[in-house]
C-alpha cells in the first residue's frame, strides 16, 4: 500500500510542477506603458562629453537638479538598492540629468558611487535647463520639478522610449515614479518593477531564438 501511495506521490509532483511553470509562462504580466515615446536625450553629453540615449537602453532615468550636493543621499539610495544588483545586465543603464554647471558636484559624488558599484552603466548627463524641461515634461506625469530642476522621483523608460510603470498601485493607483528618499519605495516596489521589466526582454530574447544579452 504505501509503495503505492509513493508512487502516486511522485508521479503528481511532476504534474504539479509543469502546471505551475505553465500558469507563469502564460500568465507573466509586464509592465504597463503609462507614456509612450518620451523624449530622446539629444544635446546632453557625459563628464567625459559623450551623448546618451534612450532608445535601446533600459533606463532608470533622474532628475537631481543644480543642488546635487543636497541629494545626494538619492543616489546613494538607487546604487545600493538597484543599480549594484543590476548594472551588469547588458543595455541597463542609469542616467541623471542635470544642468550644465554642475559637472564639479558630480565628480564629487561619482567617487563615492564608485565604492557601491562600478559605473559602467552610470550616467550623469548636463543639458541646457529647456532641454531638462522638455524631457521631463514629455513623461506627461502627475510630478513637477522643484526651482532647480529637481524630484526624488525617478522613472523606468524601456528600449522603445516608454515610461513604464504602475496604473493599479494599491496606494496610489497610477504611479508614474519612484521617490529615492524612500528606501522602503525603492525596495519594495522600485526593485520588483525592474525586475519585471528586465524579465520582459529576456523573455522576447528567448521566444525569438536570440543569441543576444541584456
Amino acid at each position: 500500500m504505501k509503495k503505492y501511495i509513493v508512487l502516486g506521490i511522485l508521479f503528481i509532483l511532476p504534474i504539479t510542477a509543469y502546471i505551475f511553470f505553465a500558469m507563469s509562462t502564460n500568465y507573466f504580466k509586464p509592465l504597463p506603458v503609462l507614456t509612450p515615446s518620451v523624449e530622446e536625450l539629444d544635446g546632453f553629453k557625459t563628464l567625459e562629453g559623450k551623448p546618451v540615449q534612450l532608445k535601446d537602453r533600459i533606463t532608470v532615468l533622474g532628475f537631481f537638479g543644480s543642488d546635487l550636493e543636497a541629494h545626494r543621499a538619492y543616489a546613494y539610495n538607487l546604487a545600493h538598492k538597484i543599480y549594484s544588483k543590476d548594472h551588469e545586465f547588458k543595455e541597463f543603464q542609469f542616467v541623471i540629468l542635470l544642468p550644465e554647471g554642475t559637472e564639479p558636484q558630480a565628480r564629487n559624488i561619482e567617487e563615492k558611487l564608485k565604492q557601491i558599484a562600478p559605473l559602467d552603466s552610470w550616467f550623469f548627463a548636463f543639458g541646457a535647463d529647456e532641454d531638462i524641461n522638455r524631457v521631463f515634461h514629455s513623461l506627461k506625469s502627475n510630478i513637477e520639478l522643484d526651482s532647480n530642476l529637481s524630484t526624488p522621483y525617478v522613472f523606468i523608460i524601456d528600449k522603445e522610449r516608454n515610461l513604464r510603470g504602475r496604473d493599479d498601485d494599491e496606494d496610489e493607483g497610477v504611479m508614474y515614479g519612484f521617490d529615492s528618499s524612500t528606501i522602503a519605495e525603492i525596495n519594495n516596489k522600485m526593485s520588483d518593477d525592474v525586475k519585471v521589466l528586465l524579465a520582459e526582454y529576456r523573455r522576447a530574447l528567448k521566444k525569438y531564438n536570440s543569441n543576444r544579452e541584456i
